[in-house]
């Protein structure tokens, strides 16, 4: 004999699946605040990497049209520059900070004669890699020479 509910009495507790729903419902909200929580180093590296490559080819472009060899180089000559654009034309003036702390940049093959990047005048310049870091994220930027600059995965 099994004991049932008396008509007209509050049934008492929760059922099965009410737990099981609050509890599915609570592990997709965990699940999707920790996807949505990233590092702000890596998203300022990210940025400020998409925002170099946009440059780099900026000034690729300009070079290849005005026939003017333009070389990227870190750390400028001027005060307060974290990098600088050579042989670009006056009238072209592109930024030359980045938009938050200083990233640290290392250039593949770079020499004492040849800190920087190579951007042009011909329209197929040579393969160049370039680390960007950020406290402890990295990221790096490259062009096969025929492409545009982007980011790679680091191998």
């Amino acid at each position: 004999m099994t004991r049932t509910s008396v008509p007209g009495s509050k049934p008492r507790g929760f059922t099965l699946i009410e737990l099981l729903v609050v509890v599915a419902l609570i592990a997709i909200t965990s699940a999707t605040i920790t996807l949505a929580l990233r590092d702000p180093a890596e998203l300022q590296l990210q940025r400020e990497a998409q925002r170099l490559a946009a440059l780099l080819e900026t000034a690729r472009a300009e070079s290849r049209a005005s026939g003017l060899d333009v070389r990227w180089i870190p750390k400028g000559i001027k005060s307060g520059d974290d990098f600088r654009f050579e042989g670009l034309p006056r009238t072209i003036q592109l930024p030359t900070r980045w938009l938050g702390e200083p990233v640290a940049v290392l250039i593949d093959n770079a020499t004492a004669t040849n800190p920087g990047l190579r951007l042009g005048p011909e329209p197929v310049i040579p393969a160049q890699r370039l680390r960007l870091q950020l406290g402890s994220q990295q990221l790096v930027l490259a062009t096969d020479g025929l492409a545009a600059f982007d980011v790679v995965t680091p191998q």
